[in-house]
């Protein structure tokens, strides 16, 4: 196997892999306007993102759609993976990762709270298991790191996590590099969290419809964080089907808009 990935060079950028919802856009047997009209802005696969750092490629949630987007992004090497929750449509796609110990030469190092980690131990069973009742490749090599809400370094840029609320009984994670913010799957942000959230060029937010949501900030919602934050740019994403991306961007105040798949931004 080739140990030098061809891969594009995204150092000081942010790619948006996926900006769509739990089940992705189109929804499997729908047929309204969004899902069936065809349009690549409206074609969001599941949340995830990758931002090249100055030690490598970061990626954030292994989404089940990973495959598809790496392909899609010329995107070969995935240095470390940082996650913000355990829900299957932010961790699935983990065993796409098993290329990643070959071209790195080592075990793909994952940063996440003890609640993920158990999720993944669980849901990956096998990955934990003796090596030797598996030939090199048929399982993902993987080196757990446990974060909390401190900021830490991740290659060469210091990562400041962003505790959210996703609906009343359930947190999330969101995370700062630099002056730019990733934060999806939230429907509240507390009180501690805003000052994290201070000076921002880049927000990017959880805004998944019009009407509310009991887990998910909906497009009002998400506008008055937005206005809170005060960030230059505001780019919407966990988007669902009943938001298309042209009619919404019209609806919505200046210098807040709805992400798509393959967005790039400077990291600022």
């Amino acid at each position: 196997m080739n140990k030098s990935p061809t891969t594009t060079d995204i150092l000081g950028q942010l790619v948006v892999l996926g900006s769509g919802t739990s089940v992705g856009v189109p929804v499997v047997g729908c047929g309204c306007a969004v899902c069936q009209g065809g349009d690549p802005r409206n074609q969001r696969t599941r949340c995830s993102v990758l931002l090249g750092l100055p030690g490598g490629n970061l990626l954030i949630d292994t989404s089940p759609d990973l495959r598809t987007q790496l392909l899609r992004e010329r995107i070969g090497i995935v240095h470390s993976v940082l996650y913000t929750h355990g829900h299957a449509d932010h961790v699935f796609g983990l065993d796409d990762l098993r290329l990643q110990q070959f071209y790195l030469g080592h075990a793909v190092p994952l940063y996440c709270e003890k609640v993920v980690e158990d999720r993944i131990r669980r849901s990956f069973d096998y990955a934990f298991a003796d090596p030797k009742t598996a030939h090199a490749g048929a399982i993902p090599q993987l080196e757990m790191h446990r974060i909390s809400t401190a900021p830490f370094g991740v290659l060469g840029c210091e990562i400041v996590p962003v505790r959210l609320e996703h609906g009343p009984r359930f947190e999330t994670l969101g995370f700062r590099v630099g002056n730019v913010a990733y934060c999806t799957d939230a429907s509240a942000i507390p009180d501690q969290s805003w000052s994290r959230l201070e000076g921002l060029e880049v927000l990017i937010l959880d805004a998944l419809r019009h009407r509310p949501h009991p887990t998910h900030f909906s497009i009002d919602e998400a506008v008055a964080v937005a206005e809170r934050v005060g960030a230059r740019r505001t780019l919407f994403t966990h988007i669902n089907h009943e938001l298309d991306h042209h009619e919404t961007n019209a609806s919505l105040p200046a210098g807040v808009e709805l992400a798509y798949d393959g967005l790039r931004i400077d990291l600022v």
